[in-house]
């Protein structure tokens, strides 16, 4: 498996002694997990959406991409997931990364300090040349989309 280096920064060193780096939970998972950086205990109430912070920032190489996905466990047990899945930390950020959060489910739900909140996974990008053209090759498909080959 390709590792590629990543510049990581705790912003505010002295507050973040008792948060863990971003972690791959087992060897060959895709996705570190990263730990709320909260004061306080943050309730998200049912439809709320909350923004919570990291206290890391990193500087990805060119050509690189963080995604931010919500974990699986927290979806399907408790309906919390990422609001804009995926997000996306580009190689030229240098703020905190932070988690946008939503509720789905039917109850209250509390992120504390240190809870494994989303995951991040590393991810190659490139960018699009667009050459405007007076009509598209036509394909069997054609405009069919949204649901037109069955559910």
């Amino acid at each position: 498996m390709q590792k590629i280096d990543v510049q990581f920064c705790w912003l505010e060193p002295e507050k973040c002694r008792d948060l863990t780096l971003p972690a791959y939970e087992t060897a060959q998972s895709a996705g570190m997990d990263i730990a709320a950086a909260v004061d306080e205990p943050l309730e998200i109430v049912p439809g709320g959406i909350v923004l919570v912070p990291s206290g890391f920032g990193v500087a990805l190489p060119e050509g690189y991409e963080l995604q931010v996905r919500p974990r699986s466990g927290l979806a399907v047990k408790h309906g919390v997931t990422v609001v804009n899945a995926p997000g996306t930390i580009d190689a030229d950020y240098r703020g905190e990364v932070k988690v946008g959060l939503i509720n789905l489910g039917g109850q209250s739900f509390t992120i504390n300090r240190g809870d494994r909140i989303a995951q991040l996974i590393l991810a190659p990008v490139c960018q699009a040349v667009l050459h405007p053209v007076a009509r598209l090759d036509r394909t069997d498909r054609g405009a069919g989309g949204f649901g037109h080959t069955g559910i």
